[in-house]
C-alpha cells in the first residue's frame, strides 16, 4: 500500500515538473495540458467527400448495380468507418424509390426522419456498416437484396434487409435502416448522400440517426480521411461463388 502511494506521489510530481518545464519553455498552462492530454482523433465537422473508385474516378450513380449481392462500402466521416452503398430494387428488378420515413430508436423512444434515396430513381442510400448491437461488420453484417438472397429470421424468409449473423439483429434499409429484429436497440446511422444530376456524381455530406457504434461522437475515434474524396470498394460476397 505504501509503495502504491509512493508511486502515485512520484507520478504526480513528475507531471508538475513537466508542466513547469513546458511553461519555462514558453508554453502556457493550457498548451502544456494539451501536450500531456492530446485531443482524441477526429474532426470538428462533417466533410463533403466525393465518392470515387480505386483509380480516383467519380462513382456514377447510374453505374451502381441494382440489388447487388456484392457489398459496396466507403469510409465516412472518418477512416475505418465503413458504410454500405446500396441501390435497392424489388424482386422484379425494378428500382424502389426510397422515401423519408419516421424512424424509431427503441432504446430511447426517440424518433427522427430518415433521408430519401438519391440517384436517377431515388433508390440509392447509404448506411453505416457497423452493427449497432456489438459492432460486427461485413461479412457478418450484410445486405440481402430482393430477388437474389433471403435470410431466415424467426421462421420467415426475409429479403431487402441488412442482417447480422453474429446475434441476429436485422435492419430495414427501405425504411431508414430501422430495427426489424433485435437484439439491437438502435437503427443503423444513415449517410446523407448528395447527387449531382448534371454529372451523375455522388457525395457524402452528413450522418443522421444514432451515434455510430462504439463512438462518443461520429466525428471522433479515428483518423480523418485525407483529401476531398472517399473510395468505394467492392468487398464482395463470401457466400456466393
Amino acid at each position: 500500500m505504501d509503495q502504491e502511494v509512493d508511486n502515485g506521489r512520484r507520478n504526480f510530481l513528475k507531471g508538475l515538473v513537466l508542466l513547469s518545464t513546458l511553461a519555462v519553455a514558453g508554453m502556457g498552462l493550457n498548451t502544456a495540458l494539451r501536450v500531456l492530454s492530446p485531443p482524441p482523433l477526429g474532426i470538428s465537422s462533417f466533410p463533403t467527400l466525393k465518392l470515387v473508385d480505386s483509380n480516383g474516378n467519380p462513382i456514377k450513380a447510374s453505374s451502381i448495380p441494382l440489388n447487388s449481392p456484392s457489398a459496396l462500402q466507403f469510409d465516412y466521416p472518418l477512416q475505418n468507418t465503413p458504410n454500405f452503398l446500396l441501390n435497392i430494387g424489388d424482386s422484379n428488378g425494378n428500382p424502389i424509390k426510397i422515401e423519408s420515413v419516421e424512424v424509431l430508436i427503441p432504446a430511447t423512444g426517440e424518433k427522427y426522419l430518415s433521408l430519401p434515396g438519391v440517384g436517377p430513381n431515388g433508390s440509392i442510400v447509404a448506411y453505416n456498416a457497423i452493427c449497432q448491437h456489438l459492432g460486427c461488420i461485413f461479412p457478418e453484417l450484410r445486405f440481402y437484396p430482393a430477388g437474389v438472397e433471403s435470410v431466415n429470421i424467426q421462421g420467415q424468409q426475409l429479403t431487402n434487409v441488412i442482417h447480422c449473423l453474429c446475434h441476429g439483429s436485422t435492419y430495414d434499409p427501405v425504411k431508414g435502416a430501422s430495427v426489424v429484429t433485435g437484439p439491437t436497440t438502435h437503427p443503423l446511422p444513415q449517410v446523407k448522400l448528395l447527387w449531382d444530376s448534371s454529372t451523375d456524381e455522388l457525395y457524402a455530406s452528413l450522418m443522421i440517426g444514432p451515434v455510430i457504434y462504439g463512438r462518443q461522437s461520429d466525428l471522433v475515434g479515428e483518423e480523418p480521411i485525407s483529401g476531398d474524396t472517399t473510395t468505394v470498394v467492392n468487398v464482395g460476397n463470401p457466400f456466393i461463388s
